[in-house]
């Protein structure tokens, strides 16, 4: 069993920069790859980004790139999301997800969730 527990959320205006973090238990992060979903109110949850086990590999929505960067830590079992130029609708509750041996394009079906973190941007 692997736990993800994020943080780094908060309220920021915008054109400003948040950096989440996802860490995560187990001795065998390496072997996950990871992501970043995140779901507005009243909206499905999507696909944000995603890092390879090596972090070698990343892919990320169209609206983000350019604008936030996925990676890793594997040595503190931890992975990032930095968010620059945030907008009003990137305003959403960001979940990390772990996925054992994953890919990134696409990273879906992930094995384990976190429990969220909030980010709301004013405007």
């Amino acid at each position: 069993q692997v736990q993800l527990v994020e943080s780094g959320g908060g309220l920021v205006q915008a054109g400003g920069s948040l950096r989440l973090s996802c860490a995560a238990s187990g001795r065998t992060f390496s072997t996950y790859a990871m992501g970043w979903f995140r779901q507005a109110p009243g909206k499905e949850r999507e696909f944000v980004a995603a890092i390879s086990g090596s972090g070698g590999s990343t892919s990320a929505v169209d609206s983000v790139k350019g604008r936030f960067t996925i990676f890793r830590d594997n040595a503190k079992n931890t992975v990032y999301l930095q968010m620059n130029s945030l907008k009003p609708e990137d305003t959403a509750v960001y979940y990390c997800a772990g996925k054992k041996w994953g890919s990134v394009l696409p990273f879906n079906t992930p094995d384990y969730w976190g429990q969220g973190t909030q980010v709301t941007v004013s405007s």
